[in-house]
């Protein structure tokens, strides 16, 4: 495994609407060229998520929320949680992390970058209040990438509130 290496999972759907922005997300790194970064595109996290996880230092997962959050959104530390829904349709990322560390015996650090949306209709495209929300967490994660491990291990807090 190569040192700090560090995969981002945008999850959720294009067709329908606000759900789509863990993928324009990761569109959006791809743009701008976050080549040191492996990209996953997910409807949902999937149980084989664990065992592609130990291959990494660092977790990010990106989705949709449907809460009102302070700043339209969160970035916050993610800790393993043997919690789980009655289907694979519910996996939660702290349910990933879980999972690779009873199974494979590795926790890499992991994240949340949580960004508000608001409608959730079988449409394409962002409604204006999500594409604001965004813009913000597309420009807070820019300027504070290169900052995640360390600011985050020193704090629980979650950043951009």
């Amino acid at each position: 495994m190569k040192k700090n290496k560090t995969i981002v999972f945008g999850i959720g759907n294009v067709g329908r609407q606000d759900d789509g922005l863990g993928w324009l997300f990761l569109d959006h790194l791809k743009e701008k060229q976050f080549n040191h970064l492996d990209l996953e595109y997910r409807y949902q996290l999937q149980i084989e998520d664990a065992e592609l996880i130990c291959n990494y230092d660092t977790v990010i997962f990106v989705d949709a929320v449907k809460s009102n959050v302070a700043k339209g959104f969160y970035l916050k530390k993610c800790k393993p949680s043997s919690k789980y829904g009655y289907s694979t349709h519910e996996l939660a990322p702290e349910t990933i992390l879980h999972l690779a560390k009873d199974l494979y015996k590795h926790q890499p650090k992991a994240y949340i970058l949580g960004i508000e949306g608001v409608q959730w209709d079988l449409e394409i495209g962002l409604t204006d209040k999500a594409k604001l929300h965004f813009k913000k967490a597309k420009k807070y994660f820019i300027e504070n990438i290169s900052l995640l491990p360390s600011v985050m291990q020193v704090s629980n807090q979650e950043f951009g509130n």
